[in-house]
C-alpha cells in the first residue's frame, strides 16, 4: 500500500480471532482490571434537552463550537471510533480512540502489567513513552537494541529471547521508527507477532504509516489474536494539537481497556475536528499534502548529503530525516539562526551525532539548508 493509498479507505477486515484474543486476555490482564466494573457516566442522548449531568446550561461568551463546550462530550466516542474503523479497514468493536497514540499505551501498560511484577520489551532507540508509561505504572523495562550496523533493523532473536522471560506481557515494535525514521522489516515483525501467539501482546506502532510504502500491520489482526496496532491523527492529518489517536486490536483487547478509560475523553472540540478532517474533501488533501512532505523529504535528505557538517542521513519512511553529523551543536545552532528548532539526539550512544529534522514547508527547509550549509 503507498503512502497516498494508505489514507483511503479500505475494505473492511475480517473479523479477529475473539476466541483466541478472549483466552490470551484472561491470561494476561491483571487481574483486578478483569473483575474492573466502569465508571457508571450520565445517560446519553443528544436528542433531549439535558437536566441529568449538573452542568452549566448557557454557553461561555465566545464559545462556537457546534455541541457546546457548557456540556459534557459524547461519553466514548462511538461516531470518532466508527469513522476511524472506516479508515483503518476494521470494524468498530476493534477500535479504541484516545487522547493520542499516548492514552494506547498507557492503557495497555495498566491493562496487562502489575507493579513490580510484570514487564514489557522495548527496542531502542524509539518512541520513549513506552518507557515511561512502563516506570509510571513499576512495571520493568527489558531493552533490546535496534541494530544500528544494519540500518537499525530488529533483532529478532533477541526479542523472542527477551521474551523467555515470563514477566514480559506486551513487545512494542515501532515502524516507521521514531527517531531513526526506518521501516521495520514485516518478516521480523511478523515472526515475533506469531511465536508470541499464546504469551504476549504485540503492539505494533504505526503513527508514521501514511509516509511510508510498507503495507500496514492492520489487515494482519484477522490473523493474530496477540496484535495490536497504534495510529495517531496527529502527523499525516494534521491534528497534532487535537489529540486523537486509536488502538486497533480485536475485540477482546478493545472491550478490556475500554472498562478503565475515563468517561469524555475525547472533548468535544477534538471529535468535531477530527470528523471534520475524515470527510472525503479532507482526506484528498491530506493525500495532496503527503505527497508534497514525501518530495520535500527526498530534496531535504539530497540536500544535507552534500553538506560538510553532514556525515550521513539516515534513510527514512516517515516525515523526518535523522541527519548524523560531525558536529551536532555547530548543526543545532544553524537551525537557530535559521528561526528553527531541531531535535537533539547526539549524546544517546545509540544515535551519535545525530539531530531528528522535521520535514518543513519548502520555504523552511531551504532556510535550515542554507543556513547549516553556512555552518
Amino acid at each position: 500500500m503507498s503512502a497516498a493509498t494508505s489514507l483511503g479507505v479500505q475494505a473492511a477486515a475480517a473479523p479477529g480471532p475473539s476466541a483466541a484474543a478472549s483466552a490470551l486476555v484472561a491470561k494476561l490482564a491483571r487481574p483486578d482490571i478483569l473483575r474492573l466494573q466502569p465508571y457508571q457516566h450520565a445517560s446519553w442522548d443528544p436528542t433531549l434537552e439535558r437536566l441529568h449531568a449538573n452542568e452549566n446550561p448557557w454557553r461561555f461568551p465566545g464559545d462556537v463550537s457546534r455541541s457546546g463546550l457548557n456540556r459534557y462530550p459524547e461519553p466514548h466516542p462511538l461516531e470518532v471510533e466508527a469513522r476511524l474503523a472506516t479508515l483503518y479497514g476494521v470494524r468498530p468493536a476493534q477500535v479504541l480512540a484516545g487522547r493520542g497514540s499516548d492514552e494506547g499505551i498507557d492503557l495497555l501498560v495498566r491493562g496487562f502489567c502489575e507493579a513490580a511484577r510484570d514487564a514489557i520489551v522495548t527496542c531502542p532507540p524509539t518512541f520513549g513513552m513506552y518507557k515511561v508509561a512502563a516506570r509510571i505504572q513499576g512495571a520493568d523495562v527489558v531493552e533490546v537494541p535496534l541494530l544500528r550496523e544494519r540500518g537499525y533493523a530488529l533483532d529478532p532473536d533477541a526479542v523472542l529471547r527477551a521474551c523467555d522471560d515470563p514477566r514480559v506481557k506486551l513487545v512494542f515494535l515501532c515502524s516507521p521508527n521514531n527517531p531513526t525514521g526506518n521501516s521495520v522489516d514485516p518478516r521480523a515483525i511478523e515472526r515475533v507477532v506469531r511465536e508470541l501467539a499464546d504469551r504476549a501482546f504485540v503492539i505494533v506502532d504505526e503513527a508514521y504509516a501514511e509516509f511510508a510504502a510498507q503495507p500496514s500491520f492492520v489487515p494482519r489482526l484477522a490473523e493474530f489474536p496477540n496484535l495490536g496496532i497504534l495510529r495517531t491523527l496527529s502527523k499525516a492529518y494534521a491534528l497534532a494539537g487535537a489529540r486523537c489517536g486509536a488502538l486497533l486490536a480485536n475485540a477482546p483487547v478493545i472491550e478490556l481497556l475500554r472498562r478503565m478509560i475515563p468517561p469524555y475523553a475525547l472533548p468535544a472540540p477534538t471529535m468535531e475536528a477530527v470528523l471534520t478532517a475524515l470527510e472525503p474533501a479532507r482526506l484528498a488533501q491530506a493525500r495532496e499534502r503527503i505527497g508534497q512532505l514525501l518530495a520535500e523529504r527526498d530534496r531535504l535528505a539530497e540536500g544535507f548529503a552534500n553538506l560538510r557538517i553532514v556525515a550521513r542521513v539516515w534513510p527514512s519512511d516517515a516525515n523526518f530525516l535523522l541527519i548524523e553529523t560531525t558536529d551536532a551543536p555547530a548543526f543545532l545552532a544553524a537551525g537557530l539562526r535559521a528561526g528553527l528548532l531541531l531535535r537533539d539526539f547526539s549524546a544517546n550512544p545509540q544515535t551519535p551525532g545525530c539531530v531528528r529534522v522535521s520535514v518543513g514547508t519548502p520555504d523552511q527547509n531551504d532556510r535550515l539548508l542554507r543556513s547549516v550549509a553556512a555552518a
